[in-house]
């Protein structure tokens, strides 16, 4: 799959450049149900763990947050951890957390450096996306800049500028995801991904959602998107695959294109 940019952390790339990687979200309430989930997760084995934080009843307790963070490192045995407080406005739970303390939490579990890559919205204030980028830069850790539209799929040229300002705003990876109405909003998410994989220079993460835009989460790599999303004990988004189903279609799709899979 040629046109995915390898997703690194600290000059590796994860999973010896494996494209697409599997991301597997973790969504439990309590510590408990997040160990719960990893036992369920970890023997599928995932290339990459999502923790969406906004789950997480103690999220407003910073001792908590980086305590489990690290509990998740150590039960997986160090998966890539991408930590994650998805915004209300683009399909994250409600939480009690003003911006200004979501920042700050941000900042210190950058510096616990308990994860690996943090995920924020591109469309933040500029000002806080500089904050949380030169949190991440300082502690080693890799900034997913997003865009996430769950009410329908923008132009073409919108979502190849919003891959664009991703870069410009000094993202390591550049992440889309769009609710598609019908079949051409679907081409349209792999069109944009594909022009936007062969100008830019850090990798891109893409699809389109539900039901309509599964094919994304398996077709993705070849357009240009360096990792999907699939399910390993619940779904964090309309339209996750199971891992194991992801994997087979993966594999045959590798094969069929020339690969050693």
């Amino acid at each position: 799959m040629p046109t995915s940019r390898l997703i690194t952390l600290h000059g590796q790339p994860i999973a010896d450049g494996k494209v697409p990687l599997i991301c597997t979200p973790l969504v439990g309430r309590t510590l408990d149900n997040i160990l719960a989930e990893l036992a369920v997760v970890c023997p599928k084995r995932p290339d990459v763990l999502e923790w969406r934080v906004d789950f997480f009843k103690q999220i407003a307790d910073t001792a908590s947050v980086i305590a489990a963070a690290k509990a998740i490192k150590n039960v997986s045995g160090n998966l890539p951890l991408l930590f994650t407080r998805r915004s209300s406005i683009e399909g994250g739970e409600q939480i009690a957390l003003t911006e200004a303390q979501v920042l700050a939490l941000y900042q210190s579990v950058c510096e616990s450096k308990a994860i690996d890559l943090i995920d924020y919205e591109l469309a933040n204030d500029t000002v806080h996306i500089a904050r949380v980028r030169e949190a991440a830069q300082a502690h080693g850790i890799a900034l997913v800049l997003s865009s996430h539209d769950f009410t329908g799929t923008p132009s073409f040229e919108t979502l190849v500028a919003k891959f664009q300002s991703a870069e410009q705003l000094g993202a390591d990876v550049a992440k889309v995801a769009v609710m598609p109405r019908n079949l051409d909003d679907v081409l349209t998410l792999l069109a944009a991904t594909l022009a936007a994989s062969q100008k830019l220079r850090i990798p891109l993460i893409a699809m389109s959602m539900g039901p309509l835009g599964a094919v994304t989460r398996m077709v993705g790599g070849v357009f240009g998107s360096s990792l999907t999303f699939a399910v390993g004990a619940a779904a964090s988004a309309p339209g996750q695959m199971p891992i194991e189903d992801l994997n087979n279609v993966l594999a045959a799709l590798q094969k069929a294109l020339g690969g050693k899979a």
